[in-house]
């Protein structure tokens, strides 16, 4: 370990990526801290300190939620296109060859179709949150120019922070936009603590010390799952030239148990949102039967084993949804045998794509059953307690916890190319 650090502040190129990454950091929470015009922040503190669900959407705009900032919608119009573009994979080949098969230029390509759908997605979810929070009281009466001005001022918002995720992914370390929403979790561990000092009750001594455990048990999951490999052993065939040998070496393929990382969380957090966000929306309205029924469908979804259930299949299906996307059995069996190489017991071609999609499959129901119910833990002991922050404490967590050991790798990875050099 103090051998790494030493190859990090020593390499300038290690040190100048690490430097450039803080440098975003800082410049993004400078644009978290300048609100929009006519906020009342009293009514907006009180309003999110009992809403677990705008308190999740905070954790998933990086923080800006918190001060209607201009940059409140964060990442999520960008995930939300994302998870439709990647559902549509699924339908248009063209768009799989696009993302599989085409390169580095394909997934660029891919990217920009993601981000052209995250301005009509920004601007969809942009409005909902104006009208409810207007509907609070929280920005008072505005006239429609002034909503339309905020809500451009929004999506602008939601894309300086792409770019800024782009830069960080291209000339720093580390995926950006996941960097961005923990920067944003990060920055409010500050306050979070200040306020469970001044709000501590001896009582509840108890509670803290079972969120303590629970938040333990979710740092060593998530370690263990993200550390977690299944080794598939390679062999190379043997060529005879002359009077030489050659190949003939053995590797192999290290098959993650969770290949898609802090995805699925992500994913799953975006998903949930959305829906409530669009019946909020339509519970402001003053049709009283839309309002009415909006009122029914917002009390369905906020049961806690509503939520908890649905939390758990949708952890569940995106870990095997995008590990589906990134991972191409029939493409890793293609390039095996195109570089004369085999795995030993099972015939090149069609056998090897099908063992390895076999291997695949098992793993990943390990990784995804684990993941989902350390994702569903923190929902239980606030089902039980009562304290809405121990459920977005936990979802933070998990979040913060995947995020570093990704980090750490490539950083990891960096450092130990200079070793080698």
């Amino acid at each position: 370990m103090l051998n790494k650090i030493k190859i990090i502040l020593k390499d300038k190129a290690i040190r100048g990526k690490i430097i450039f990454v803080l440098a975003v950091l800082v410049l993004f929470r400078v644009g978290s801290s300048i609100p929009i015009p006519g906020v009342d922040h009293d009514k907006l503190n009180a309003f999110l300190s009992n809403n677990q669900f705008f308190g999740l959407l905070d954790v998933f705009s990086g923080g800006g939620l918190s001060n209607l900032s201009i940059l409140m919608l964060g990442v999520a119009p960008y995930i939300t296109a994302s998870i439709i573009m990647q559902l549509f994979t699924m339908v248009f080949p063209k768009l799989k060859e696009m993302y599989q098969e085409d390169g580095e230029a394909g997934r660029q390509k891919f990217n920009q179709y993601s981000r052209l759908l995250a301005v009509p997605l920004g601007f969809l979810q942009g409005f909902g949150l104006m009208t409810m929070l207007q509907g609070q009281g929280i920005l008072g009466q505005i006239s429609f120019l002034d909503k339309f001005t905020n809500i451009s001022i929004m999506i602008a918002g939601t894309m300086i922070l792409l770019w800024l995720g782009e830069l960080i992914s291209e000339k720093g370390i580390g995926n950006g936009i996941s960097l961005i929403i923990f920067g944003g979790i990060v920055a409010n561990l500050p306050s979070t603590i200040q306020r469970a000092l001044f709000t501590f009750d001896p009582s509840q001594i108890p509670m803290y010390v079972l969120f303590l455990a629970v938040a333990i048990l979710i740092i060593g999951g998530v370690v263990v799952i993200s550390e977690a490999e299944r080794i598939v052993p390679v062999s190379y065939a043997k060529q005879v030239r002359g009077s030489r040998v050659y190949g003939g070496a053995s590797t192999h393929i290290p098959l993650k148990v969770n290949q898609a990382g802090v995805i699925p969380i992500i994913f799953a957090i975006s998903i949930l949102l959305f829906p409530q966000m669009i019946v909020n929306l339509l519970a402001g309205l003053k049709i009283e039967f839309v309002a009415s029924l909006s009122g029914y469908i917002l009390a369905f979804l906020n049961n806690a084993w509503i939520y908890g259930a649905s939390y758990f299949i949708l952890v569940f299906f995106f870990t095997y949804f995008y590990t589906a996307v990134t991972f191409d059995p029939k493409m890793i069996s293609q390039n095996l045998q195109k570089g004369g190489a085999f795995i030993p017991g099972i015939r090149p071609g069609q056998s090897t794509s099908d063992y390895l999609s076999k291997i695949i499959t098992r793993i990943t129901l390990v990784g995804a059953l684990f993941l989902g119910f350390i994702a569903v833990v923190p929902l239980g002991i606030k089902a039980v307690t009562g304290i809405a922050s121990l459920a977005i404490g936990g979802t933070a967590l998990l979040i913060v916890v995947s995020v570093v050991l990704e980090t750490a790798k490539q950083i990891e990875a960096q450092t130990s190319m200079m070793e080698y050099e």
